[in-house]
């Protein structure tokens, strides 16, 4: 049986040996955003300013997010501020329905409050990986936090394989100011993809682990190790693998079927004050259309076996 190259290699991509290429940079627009680079293409871009100068400019900043970029590494595959939706934005996370203190707390919408970036933790580079952690803080209507995070994404490039990029999306969540509950709908909440607003609803199409999982019975379907879609951007298409560590919450709902690209993975949890509760995802971008549906699910089994990250 022939191996997949991405499977082979996932294990190594993290804490082991990467397979030798290009070296990866980190550089950062200070108060802006931080750019993981190869060589001069862009990744990747964390977006993580956070300015209320003007209401402009604060909707435009109320919460951090991870862009995409093209194989050229000019321009972002995924959707900022405004268009449809304009809390849809590149890799995010939130829940629309936040409990706190009795009280239910929008943070998907980002209605009266904010997500805030307060520091990096630390960047890491090595070979073809790249590695940031963000500190942020999930503000009430006050600007009082109500939750702790830590958001570490690691870029990494394989030298073979069906992935143009992989990236790991691991966010620590801590209930440090009191009990929480994350709740809201597939619809709006967990952590998800956003495609570029000029995408083209009519050519988008999703790739299940079963024939028999459809967009229409998709939501029927808890707990999937992997949900994946192909999306047109004028001539080009691309290509997202969400894959799904069997280490995060149970009762994962999945939300991809909608023509303008936005999908991932929802579930609701409570943290209990002073504990944290860490998930684990993997983004594998590819240029043009996806793989076939084995080769996906002998990445996903890979990856299933990987031991969560605790440093």
């Amino acid at each position: 049986m022939k191996t997949n190259p991405l499977a082979l290699t996932l294990t190594l991509s993290i804490g082991l040996l990467a397979p030798l290429a290009a070296q990866l940079e980190i550089k950062d627009a200070k108060g802006k955003h931080l750019d993981i680079l190869s060589g001069d293409k862009v990744l990747v871009r964390y977006m993580y300013e956070y300015d209320t100068s003007t209401n402009e400019k604060k909707h435009a900043t109320y919460k951090p997010y991870l862009h995409v970029f093209d194989a050229e590494g000019k321009a972002p595959i995924t959707k900022g501020p405004g268009g449809q939706y304009t809390h849809h934005r590149g890799i995010f996370i939130g829940w629309s329905k936040l409990g706190f203190n009795g009280k239910s707390y929008d943070r998907w919408h980002m209605k009266n409050g904010a997500i805030v970036h307060q520091k990096f933790h630390e960047h890491k580079t090595r070979e073809n990986t790249a590695s940031i952690t963000s500190v942020t803080q999930w503000n009430d209507g006050d600007r009082k936090p109500m939750l702790d995070e830590e958001r570490t994404m690691t870029v990494w490039t394989p030298n073979e394989g069906w992935a143009r990029v992989v990236i790991f999306f691991k966010s620590k969540l801590t209930a440090t100011y009191g009990d929480v509950a994350l709740k809201g709908d597939p619809e709006h909440a967990g952590i998800q993809y956003r495609p570029a607003d000029e995408v083209n609803r009519k050519k988008t199409k999703y790739l299940f682990p079963k024939e028999e999982i459809t967009t229409g019975n998709v939501k029927k379907h808890k707990d999937l190790a992997w949900i994946a879609e192909t999306y047109w951007l004028g001539d080009k298409a691309h290509s997202v693998v969400q894959l799904n560590h069997p280490g995060n919450p149970k009762g994962t709902v999945h939300s991809a079927y909608r023509d303008y690209g936005r999908f991932g993975s929802f579930f609701e949890k409570e943290i209990k004050k002073g504990e944290t509760l860490t998930v684990n995802y993997a983004f594998a971008i590819v240029e043009g259309e996806l793989p076939s549906r084995s080769e996906i699910q002998e990445a996903s089994d890979m990856y299933a076996e990987m031991k969560e990250r605790k440093e």
